[in-house]
């Protein structure tokens, strides 16, 4: 897929530097050429001379070289690449991007260039949760550019939380859906994921357990196989992807807005735990107990139904709706009999009782049930069953 691809590789300084190499290796085995700029702090972790060796290219580190600049090399540099990657992009960089900064040939690079940027973010969670970052970062989506990760996880420096590079396949997913030509190529495909927060009152909701990771596993797989995405997603804990069309919601009524004014789609795939039901009369002040120290009682209504809303429309109906069955009891049984019920395509039952760990965790084992069919897929990364959804959706789609 990305056969004959040049990508212009951004290394920004920090530890996890030394996944460009893989990074680089990895690109190559797919076909693409890389062209290596390393910042001047970039060098305080991976040498020109390894990434040079991986890349089979010159490696570029200074602005004021003067052989490259006596033809504007900067300029050239910066378009004749079909993608711009910055991995790993650091606060500084991130910082530089948004302010529109030019002092060195990174950041010279990302403002002369006239071709898609993705940035792979990483470092110190206190600086990834810093305000100034989250501005950056929210004016660098306005920008359009692309952003993969960060993942959460344990650090060089002992704390744990939101900052980690993400790994290099969802590196490459991120890249292959930026610069997708694939068999999905022209299709629009609507995905739902992540959980819904039913607001009781300012400081408090009901909610699940749902991290968001398989909806945003699926959303980047389909951008890879060339899918136009509109990415629906609730409070979930996992960065969205790249390359997709993002659009954050809290509630189930605000996500049912949001899948309706997506349409119309070759495909909806609803992968949101979305809650069954909301709080009648949410206060707008904090609840307390009453003087003698009694519960309050709350009232409950039922969301609604954007499964079975999107496989039951008359008229523009996405040729393939997918939906997810989480049951922890008969759960094929459950399933088949939510497919008929709701009247979707399809739908991936899963089991998530607790012991399993699949709710929140890295896995998933699902069963896709058809009309006719149901196909037991083994236990595998969350990833791993993204990308065989996508290529079954791929075939339903194009065949």
């Amino acid at each position: 897929m990305l056969a004959g691809k040049r990508i212009l590789l951004i290394i920004g300084g920090g530890i996890a530097a030394f996944k460009s190499l893989d990074l680089i290796r990895r690109l190559r085995e797919q076909g693409a050429t890389v062209t290596p700029v390393i910042t001047r702090s970039g060098q305080q972790f991976v040498t020109p001379l390894s990434v040079s060796g991986l890349a089979a290219q010159k490696v570029y580190t200074e602005l004021f070289d003067l052989t490259d600049e006596a033809e504007m090399g900067h300029i050239e540099l910066s378009r004749a690449a079909d993608l711009v990657v910055v991995a790993p992009a650091t606060a500084d960089l991130m910082a530089k991007m948004a302010g529109g900064h030019a002092d060195d040939l990174a950041s010279t690079l990302l403002m002369a260039t006239d071709k898609p940027v993705l940035i792979a973010p990483s470092m110190n969670v206190r600086m990834w949760d810093h305000p100034a970052t989250q501005r950056n970062l929210a004016t660098l989506r306005g920008d359009c550019i692309h952003v993969v990760g960060p993942d959460d996880g344990a650090m060089a420096c002992g704390e744990f939380g939101p900052g980690r590079l993400a790994e290099v396949p969802a590196i490459i997913d991120g890249i292959s859906g930026v610069l997708a030509d694939g068999p999905l190529k022209g299709k629009h495909i609507v995905v739902t994921s992540g959980p819904t927060h039913e607001p009781i009152d300012p400081v408090r909701y009901i909610a699940n357990r749902s991290s968001g990771a398989q909806g945003t596993s699926i959303a980047r797989a389909l951008a890879a196989l060339g899918a136009n995405v509109t990415f629906v997603t609730g409070p979930a804990d996992v960065a969205p992807p790249a390359g997709v069309t993002v659009v954050p919601v809290q509630t189930a009524r605000e996500m049912q807005a949001a899948v309706h004014a997506a349409l119309p789609a070759d495909a909806v795939i609803c992968a949101a735990a979305v809650a069954d039901w909301h709080v009648v009369g949410a206060g707008n002040s904090k609840i307390k107990k009453d003087a003698d120290g009694n519960t309050p009682a709350l009232e409950f209504a039922e969301n609604p139904d954007i499964l079975a809303e999107i496989s039951q429309m008359k008229t523009g109906r996405p040729a393939l709706v997918v939906g997810f069955a989480a049951e922890t009891d008969d759960v094929i049984g459950n399933a088949t009999a939510k497919r008929i019920r709701k009247q979707c395509d399809w739908i991936l039952a899963n089991d998530v009782r607790p012991e399993t760990g699949i709710m929140g965790g890295d896995e998933n084992a699902v069963t896709l049930i058809k009309e006719a069919s149901a196909d037991v897929w083994p236990r595998m990364s969350k990833d791993t069953v993204a990308r065989k959804l996508a290529t079954a959706i791929s075939d339903a789609l194009t065949k």
